[in-house]
């Protein structure tokens, strides 16, 4: 672990990995999201109807879910140089599929694979916590976060000039396709330039890559318990697609996912049992022990933090035109303000947490977040445009400081299962999405901001439950020598 100096204007060792890892992760932000400030001419010039372009939203958070999953797993076995460099030319294909579809179904299957892309976050998580030391680990995972976070705001600045640029009415095409070219050529900078683990370091994976390991019998009913909601958001969303709503997709096609969803809860249930089951006979030593309701905690906090910002982010366009009566490139302007707070918040939480401490830091956010959104729901049109906008920045300062917060404690709970961790807390923000947009789509935005206020609140209580980070972690060598990780002072 280098211990130089942390200078945020460097790009030698650890700093390069950090600037180099954020720049990834703002790319594949950028090509996420580069469809929202391209809507209406992509909605024009494929003559889609409203409903089209909100299952088109919606598509483009579903693989999300399973996909954080997956790629924890994938980086935890063979490191995030090779799994991010992959990521990042593979997500190219679907962006110049969507770039160039001509009709509706072209375009769905486009974008609901580029959902992939998403999960590009939860590969850095691990690759910053192996270079940087735990006093500095929220800080770095902050600037990591929030730094390539803004890559959905940074395409909302610029790719609608960007298609004014190539002009005509294909200039949405060539925007899109820009930010693919982008992704692919980064793959290739990055595959050169970075290694998992700084010289003389111990990349240590986990022993089993098809489910999490857990340490007590408890913890084996509590993993598979929080396994529920993704399967569960994944399920809204088909229900969302059916006949009874918007009606893509048929009946027949609804049932077969459920069925699908519940024959992949249960393989999910074979493979937990198979990596696990020796707990049951054989208690763990208590030097290898974790406790896997620290991951518990931080998914529910993910879910109310990361959940909220992703649906927000979605609606405050249209809350802040209807309520105020804005024109969309001022509304769009309007809200953006809401995603900008990410340059300084979410780094700003990291930091908070290293001086302060993991779980004391989570208590304060946390309740600040609660209290912002029940801020938001008393918003009308008799308040000051302003005034609301001011509001909206403060509570985002205590969502992106949440998930800063969230962030730093996550690679401090057992190293070598860093992706998976990450992983499974980093879908639970995208089953908040879809919760919390399925939300909206039945009740009015008051409603709206007092249920994520109330999920937040929760969170709250889940708090109580968590063990500060201290001391050490212990992970095995190859050779069967044992090295302890700092995670916390003694």
């Amino acid at each position: 672990m280098s211990q130089s100096s942390f200078n945020i204007f460097s790009f030698q060792g650890k700093m390069k990995t950090l600037h180099l890892s954020w720049m990834a992760f703002f790319i594949t932000f950028a090509v996420w999201f580069n469809f929202a400030p391209l809507l209406l001419a992509v909605k024009e010039s494929l003559g889609l109807t409203t409903e089209e372009i909100k299952t088109l939203l919606i598509l483009n958070v579903a693989i999300t879910i399973p996909a954080r999953v997956i790629v924890g797993s994938l980086t935890d076995r063979y490191g995030p140089r090779v799994v991010y460099s992959a990521l990042l030319a593979i997500c190219a294909i679907p962006c110049f599929a969507f770039a160039f579809s001509e009709t509706f179904l072209q375009a769905a299957i486009a974008r609901f694979a580029l959902g992939f892309v998403g999960a590009g976050f939860v590969i850095g998580i691990r690759l910053v916590s192996e270079w940087f030391p735990h006093n500095e680990l929220g800080t770095a995972e902050g600037i990591y976060g929030g730094w390539g976070n803004f890559g959905s705001a940074a395409a909302a600045f610029t790719l609608p000039t960007v298609a004014l640029i190539f002009g005509g009415e294909d200039g949405w095409r060539y925007a899109m396709a820009a930010t693919g070219v982008l992704s692919l050529l980064f793959s290739f900078i990055f595959y050169a330039n970075i290694s998992d683990t700084p010289k003389g370091s111990t990349y240590f994976k986990p022993e089993n890559l098809t489910a999490m390991e857990v340490t007590s019998k408890g913890d084996f009913f509590l993993l598979l318990l929080m396994k529920i909601p993704m399967y569960a958001a994944l399920a809204l969303l088909a229900w969302k697609l059916s006949p009874t709503n918007i009606d893509m997709i048929s009946a027949n096609v609804t049932y077969s996912l459920y069925a699908g969803l519940v024959t992949l809860y249960l393989y999910e249930w074979s493979q937990v049992w198979k990596v696990n089951k020796s707990i049951f006979t054989t208690p763990v030593a208590e030097i290898h022990q974790y406790k896997f309701k620290q991951v518990a905690v931080l998914n529910v906090l993910y879910f109310a933090t990361f959940g909220s910002e992703l649906a927000v982010v979605s609606m405050l366009p249209l809350f802040f035109s209807e309520t105020f009566e804005l024109t969309p490139v001022v509304a769009g302007m309007v809200a953006s303000a809401y995603a900008f707070m990410n340059l300084v918040s979410r780094p700003g939480g990291g930091w908070v947490s290293d001086k302060c401490g993991r779980k004391s830091t989570l208590i304060i956010l946390t309740a600040g977040l609660a209290l912002g959104y029940l801020l938001m729901a008393q918003i009308d049109g008799s308040w000051t445009l302003w005034v609301a906008v001011g509001a909206a920045m403060l509570c985002s300062f205590f969502v992106q400081a949440g998930e800063g917060a969230v962030f730093a404690t996550v690679p401090l709970i057992k190293r070598r299962m860093t992706g998976q961790i990450a992983g499974m807390t980093g879908a639970y923000g995208n089953v908040g999405a879809v919760v919390y947009l399925t939300v909206l789509s039945f009740v009015d935005y008051q409603t709206f901001f007092y249920v994520i206020a109330v999920t937040a609140f929760v969170g709250l209580v889940t708090l109580l439950f968590m063990v500060e980070p201290q001391g050490q972690i212990a992970e095995v060598n190859q050779d069967g020598s044992v090295t302890l990780i700092d995670v916390g002072s003694h």
